[in-house]
């Protein structure tokens, strides 16, 4: 029963990733055929992060109230009804209407299943249920790509996945008695998670078991949410705007730019399942550290006068890069903070890293509307330098500790 219910849980977040790379690939077609500004796309994204934000705020009484599997399920039930009125509406303010419920159904599953398998499942666990919302990813923009070569309708490509997402609310409705059964067979492995890579830095702050009042205040908090800020912000970016920079300024077609849309999906993918299996022999700190520096390097590319093909490298090493930095850095939140505190700031983390996503690729669309989608590469290398001195910061106050211990 164990292998199933895990994927079902797969399967739920691969129903978490299809949405969000759906309207970056389809912007550079929506905006003609909506009557909306380019910049448009970034109001929707704000939309659709908002209501993620509340959403995942809300989901702890929510879980507590309806349990982890009515939520899964009506959040996904969101999402298909929200799809589906994107390949129906008429025009911008509809999608405005509708990017609500979308925002709000993906919240709430992001934020219940990634309690659910930090407290029930193992390390390399979490890195893979993260591949398979790469997955996700990876499957929308082809979707889309197929549908705007072959049938020139964005709008098929909307149905399509809604009628995946519908697809996917019926296995969850027949698999619903398998959550409460699932807990009550499984203990709660989050203390047990990697302890030999762990033990060095659960002293590290001296919290473990130490539940403090403003969790804000512990050392090293508020650099890590900087990184989740500048991470979810810079993922997001490429996501949406990726496909309009290829189109704008690389002159790639919009068939062909969704593609490669999906290759950096793909990068994200096929990175987090390497990283569920080096995660039983690297540090997370060393594979968040090197993610961060290949991204850097697909940055470069993008920022240097190359042929446009080349820019493919650029995308994928960018979702290559990243593929490990966020579910390493959940996963190392108990263990760098206190598991007395990891619940609370697990909330924090996850509301600062919606809040990038919400902010920076709007920020973004403003400033390629009054300049130009030519300083798309900028952005991003800029957004990913951040982020690495953010996740360095936290590493300082390590080593500081790690010292002060010795």
């Amino acid at each position: 029963m164990a292998t199933w219910f895990l994927i079902v849980i797969y399967l739920a977040f691969v129903s978490l990733g299809l949405p969000d790379s759906l309207l970056g690939s389809a912007w550079p077609v929506m905006w003609p055929d909506m009557g909306a500004s380019l910049g448009s796309a970034g109001i929707l994204s704000m939309v659709v992060a908002g209501g993620t934000i509340i959403s995942s705020l809300a989901s702890g009484n929510l879980i507590q109230r309806l349990g982890t599997g009515k939520v899964t399920l009506i959040s996904c039930l969101l999402t298909a009804g929200a799809l589906l009125g994107f390949s129906m509406a008429p025009f911008m303010f509809w999608l405005v209407i509708l990017a609500i419920p979308l925002g709000l159904g993906a919240g709430a599953v992001d934020a219940a299943l990634n309690h659910y398998v930090a407290e029930n499942y193992k390390a390399h666990h979490m890195n893979w249920l993260h591949c398979f919302w790469g997955l996700g990813a990876t499957m929308g923009p082809i979707i889309m790509s197929y549908y705007i070569a072959d049938h020139n309708s964005w709008r098929g490509g909307y149905t399509a996945v809604a009628m995946i997402q519908f697809a996917l609310v019926l296995i969850l409705f027949v698999t619903l008695p398998l959550w409460k059964r699932s807990a009550a067979c499984h203990e709660p492995v989050s203390a047990q998670n990697d302890v030999q890579h762990d033990q060095a830095e659960s002293v590290l702050l001296q919290t473990e078991g130490n539940v403090k009042t403003n969790v804000l205040h512990i050392k090293g908090v508020k650099p890590s949410l900087i990184a989740f800020l500048f991470y979810c912000g810079v993922e997001s970016t490429v996501g949406l705007w990726g496909a309009s920079y290829l189109v704008g300024a690389r002159h790639i077609t919009a068939e062909t730019a969704a593609g490669w849309i999906s290759l950096y999906y793909g990068g994200i993918t096929i990175g987090r399942m390497i990283t569920g299996f080096i995660t039983l022999k690297v540090h997370n700190r060393v594979l968040i550290r090197c993610g961060q520096l290949v991204a850097i390097a697909g940055g470069g590319i993008l920022l240097l006068p190359l042929p446009g093909a080349l820019s493919l490298v650029g995308f994928i090493l960018i979702g290559l890069g990243l593929a490990p930095i966020y579910p390493g850095l959940l996963h190392e939140t108990p263990t760098r903070f206190g598991r007395g505190n990891s619940a609370r700031l697990m909330g924090y983390q996850m509301a600062v890293a919606y809040t990038g996503t919400t902010f920076l690729p709007p920020l973004f669309g403003i400033i390629a509307t009054q300049t130009s989608i030519n300083l798309f590469p900028f952005v991003v290398l800029v957004f990913l330098i951040f982020m690495l001195m953010s996740a360095e910061g936290v590493n300082r106050i390590l080593n500081q500790r790690e010292k002060v211990r010795n």
